[in-house]
């Protein structure tokens, strides 16, 4: 059975009032709250729901629109599933296909440029010190990013290449702020200054406690959510994220989940069936999130902004796989034996991407990785024209691996000692489907099944606030619609 299908067994359809319907009883749209729980499925949504309706984030999804066929961009990863939703674009217009990945025009960290092509690392270990909670900013004059360890622009005097600058198009925070509303975000790592965009100043009030700085267990990451839940209560309490000063209650704000990605992926816990029931140990991460998420509206509802705020609650990413007992670890590092000193940089998570030192040889690398399908757990490669109808032409776009490789469902690249049992970063549908609700003013009860995009958030964003979605350029250049059902 599909995931879809599953979802179909479970849900009901009601009927839908859309914004743009004429409805006099609906409050323009002042607000946005954005909210990416990473992981949650599509069906992990329709799951709670059944299983606990009284659930915050269950109560306020009946009342809401959910997307049961929504779609996050490929590669199902962190950083470019954020950006299809504040940018509407893939990484065909962001230029980002990870948040560790590789660039042939760029230089070294700490280099002098003389040499250009390197891995462009933008995680955890930018900090200056990933075991403090603030990165290391406390003692660095407020800064948790250590210049010294991002990669270099030749063309641009061997200057370091921030997060955000690595960033190709503007974001909603960027069109926000330029029509003089606020704006506001919390995430995982400071390296989520990819945010702020080209600019560098999209978001006005940004917080990034270091989820890294403590143990990666269900009860830390929820102690590190509680933190972001917080900072973004602060805000809608007319006060700065850390509530030292007063501010205005920004147009846009949100923040990530992390508990229920840990506990999908964590050994002894994940799920029971292939019907996603949960752990004990993954529902209590979904039911932490959902009573944070209910703090949250409560806020909202004490300011008496509820009726004017736009929730919309998605993922960054999936996580594959669901079914129990169907995980198979491989250790990556068999690729670089394999392709040999042809090999510039690779990343595999439950998908493989992989960037050459010569392309001209991609053809003699594929046939390298063909001859091993079996032992690396290759469902399909794709290079040269499959490739770049699939992402880009690595021919032309200095960021495109020269070799995508999905993996068969069920394995997951990892060292030795991990013990993790999912991943995400591919193109199985438990790395893609992920849930999408929206709730809010003129927005109706209503499933909705037709295939929907992640990235068709960000234009929807921009049209319920009544500004243009064409001043996003991913948008322009992708030519991404507003989420169906919303739009007038």
């Amino acid at each position: 059975m599909t995931m879809l299908n599953r979802l179909l067994a479970t849900s009901v359809l009601a009927g839908a009032a859309l914004i743009g319907s004429g409805q006099a009883q609906a409050d323009p749209v002042r607000h946005v709250l954005l909210i990416s729980v990473d992981g949650l499925h599509a069906v992990d949504l329709e799951n709670l729901i059944a299983a606990h309706p009284d659930a915050p984030l269950a109560a306020l999804a009946v009342k809401g629109t959910r997307y049961v066929n929504a779609a996050t961009p490929i590669p199902s990863d962190s950083f470019p599933g954020l950006l299809a939703q504040i940018t509407g674009g893939t990484p065909r217009s962001t230029g980002v296909y990870y948040d560790d990945s590789y660039d042939r025009t760029l230089s070294p960290p700490g280099s002098d440029c003389s040499t250009v092509g390197t891995e462009t690392a933008f995680t955890e270990d930018l900090d200056y010190d990933d075991t403090a909670l603030d990165g290391g900013a406390g003692k660095h004059g407020g800064v948790a990013i250590d210049p010294a360890r991002l990669p270099r622009d030749p063309k641009n005097g061997c200057q370091p290449v921030y997060p955000h600058s690595f960033l190709r198009v503007n974001t909603v925070f960027d069109v926000i702020r330029g029509h003089g509303g606020h704006t506001a975000w919390a995430d995982k790592h400071p390296a989520y200054d990819l945010v702020n965009g080209p600019s560098g100043k999209g978001v006005e009030d940004l917080y990034t406690p270091e989820v890294q700085s403590a143990d990666t267990t269900v009860p830390a990451t929820e102690a590190n959510d509680d933190l972001k839940v917080t900072a973004v209560i602060n805000e809608i309490n007319g006060k700065t994220s850390d509530g030292a000063r007063a501010a205005d209650v920004p147009t846009i704000l949100g923040l990530n989940f992390q508990a229920v990605s840990v506990g999908q992926k964590s050994a002894g816990a994940g799920y029971l069936d292939a019907q996603a029931t949960p752990s004990p140990g993954l529902e209590d991460a979904i039911l932490h999130t959902s009573r944070s998420i209910g703090s949250i509206v409560q806020a909202l509802a004490t300011q008496k902004l509820l009726d004017s705020t736009l929730v919309i609650i998605s993922a960054k990413h999936g996580q594959s796989p669901i079914q129990p007992g169907r995980t198979v670890g491989i250790d990556d590092a068999a690729y670089g034996k394999i392709i040999g000193g042809n090999l510039a940089f690779e990343i595999a998570d439950d998908a493989t991407y992989i960037w050459l030192k010569d392309q001209g040889k991609a053809a003699e690398a594929v046939a390298a990785l063909t001859a091993h399908q079996d032992e690396l757990g290759i469902g399909e490669i794709f290079t040269g024209p499959a490739l770049a109808a699939r992402l880009t032409d690595p021919a032309t776009d200095s960021r495109a691996p020269d070799i995508a490789i999905q993996s068969r469902i069920g394995v997951v690249y990892k060292g030795a000692k991990s013990t993790k049992i999912a991943e995400h970063g591919g193109t199985n549908p438990d790395d893609t489907n992920v849930a999408l609700l929206v709730s809010g003013p003129g927005i109706g009860a209503r499933v909705v099944t037709q295939p929907a995009q992640t990235a068709e958030i960000a234009p929807t964003i921009l049209t319920v606030l009544g500004l243009d979605p064409a001043e996003l350029a991913a948008v322009r250049q992708e030519g991404t619609s507003v989420l169906p059902g919303l739009g007038k």
